[in-house]
C-alpha cells in the first residue's frame, strides 16, 4: 500500500463527537488519534478497532482502548467510504448500553434528513 493513501475519510457530523473529545485527557485523545488513523489507512479494519453494532441499520463503533479504560465512538457510512461520527463514551459494562445506541441512531437520522 502506498504511503499517504487513506481507505476511507473519517468526518464529523455537528459537535457531537467534539464534545464527547474535549471531555477526554490527553493519553485517551492521543489514542483515539491514533484509531482514527488506524481506520483511515487499512484496507481491511480488525473487529478490534471497528464494529458493526448487532441489530442496527448501519451503525459502527470504533473501539479505542487505554489500560482498563474502554471508549466507544459510534460511526456510520456514507457512500461506502465515509465514516462519519456521532457520539461517544466511556464503557462500563460488557453491553453496550440500549440509551447510547439510540442516541447514535438518533444523530444518524439527523444527519441523513439534512444532507
Amino acid at each position: 500500500m502506498n504511503k499517504g493513501q487513506k481507505h476511507r475519510k473519517i468526518r464529523f457530523f455537528k459537535n457531537y463527537f467534539q464534545d464527547f473529545f474535549d471531555k477526554q485527557s490527553k493519553k485517551v485523545k492521543a489514542k483515539i488519534v491514533w484509531t482514527f488513523d488506524l481506520v483511515e489507512d487499512l484496507q481491511r479494519v480488525p473487529e478490534t478497532y471497528l464494529k458493526h453494532i448487532e441489530n442496527t441499520e448501519g451503525l459502527y463503533e470504533i473501539r479505542v482502548q487505554l489500560g482498563s479504560d474502554i471508549f466507544r465512538i459510534f460511526c456510520f457510512f456514507d457512500h461506502g467510504q465515509l465514516v462519519v461520527l456521532a457520539n461517544g463514551f466511556q464503557k462500563k459494562t460488557q453491553k453496550t448500553p440500549r440509551n447510547e445506541i439510540e442516541f447514535a441512531l438518533k444523530i444518524k437520522a439527523e444527519y441523513e434528513s439534512e444532507k
